[in-house]
């Protein structure tokens, strides 16, 4: 049986998968499969996966679509690895990865971990753009896997892994936005540890253009809120800040409208030490420049489904998924 099982859910994504799969073969720790789950997409990748079979142990299926989590618990229900793995499609593994962690379970077990990401260098500086606003410590507050921490450090399923004896306790992922914050939420509850291995790191490409990114954080803000109704004490200030952020921008210009452009001034400089901070992180004025409106996307987009999200199901009471998420969280 091997050590690792790697599942990855794949909707339309032929390019993506190809750059895994090339990825994966490349490395120096072999004790690994991989199992590909296709979920109902019209542009399947099977083909590319099995060019793969003869390099490592690949594995594919094919399911209709019902969303990333049924995919990822079709996969769990037919691997055979002591730990579970989870990469998005559009992830990118450094050669080392598996023999990284495989040394640093060794040195300190864990029921459950998870790694950082980074941009590769054959990204395009609008990727890597969109990278720093993710990880900065003046976007994030750290919290996806930085070198400082305003909350626990929570695995996300772009770089994340725990043990079958986990997966036997808790069982698999919810169908929801930051399934892996809930599901990462469950493990710890159960009493199981969770680390974060710094080294273990992955390349993400994210997402391609500011509009998809847009989205995506927005997305993102909607679903702490839904995180907030099951598990009521998750909510933390630094969830609050991009709400805040919106807040403060909104009256900042009012006021320098109203009375005066100096009251603009707070976010000019805010968005120079963002500049600044990305041109010494990234050696790159382009990418520096992109990392300005990144990171007001970024907060702006975040802040924005948060809000919205708050005053339709906290506020009003409103919205498709408030029965189901009181539910979930009574155990229902």
């Amino acid at each position: 049986m091997p050590r690792f099982s790697v599942i990855v859910p794949v909707y339309n994504r032929i390019d993506e998968v190809a750059d895994l799969m090339e990825s994966l073969s490349r490395q120096t720790y072999t004790d690994f499969e991989a199992i590909i789950v296709e979920d109902g997409s019209s542009e399947p990748c099977k083909d590319v996966v099995e060019s793969y079979k003869g390099k490592i142990d690949a594995h594919y299926h094919y399911k209709p679509n019902e969303g990333r989590s049924i995919a990822r618990n079709y996969g769990m229900e037919r691997s055979k690895g002591d730990f579970l793995i989870f990469f998005d499609s559009d992830c990118v593994i450094p050669p080392d990865y598996f023999k990284t962690l495989s040394e640093e379970l060794d040195k300190c077990p864990l029921d459950c971990f998870g790694g950082p990401d980074a941009a590769h260098d054959s990204f395009s500086s609008t990727q890597k753009a969109i990278n720093y606003s993710m990880t900065s410590f003046l976007t994030t507050g750290g919290i996806r896997g930085g070198k400082i921490q305003l909350e626990k450090f929570t695995p996300r399923t772009f770089n994340m892994g725990f043990s079958r004896k986990v997966y036997s306790k808790v069982g698999g992922f919810r169908e929801m936005f930051s399934e892996d914050i809930d599901m990462s939420t469950r493990i710890r509850q159960a009493g199981f540890n969770i680390g974060l291995i710094r080294p273990a790191f992955v390349y993400h490409k994210r997402r391609v253009d500011f509009r998809k990114f847009l989205r995506q954080v927005y997305v993102f803000g909607m679903s702490r809120i839904t995180l907030k109704l099951l598990y009521p004490d998750s909510l933390k200030a630094v969830h609050l800040m991009p709400a805040a952020f919106v807040a403060g921008l909104v009256a900042m210009a009012i006021l320098g409208i109203a009375v005066s452009p100096w009251f603009l001034l707070p976010v000019g400089i805010y968005f120079l030490a963002i500049f600044v901070c990305a041109l010494f992180a990234t050696r790159s004025a382009v990418i520096a420049a992109k990392a300005v409106p990144a990171s007001f996307i970024q907060l702006a987009g975040y802040g924005c489904g948060f809000i919205q999200a708050f005053f339709t199901k906290i506020v009003l009471r409103r919205g498709r998924d408030i029965d189901q998420e009181v539910a979930m969280r009574k155990g229902k």
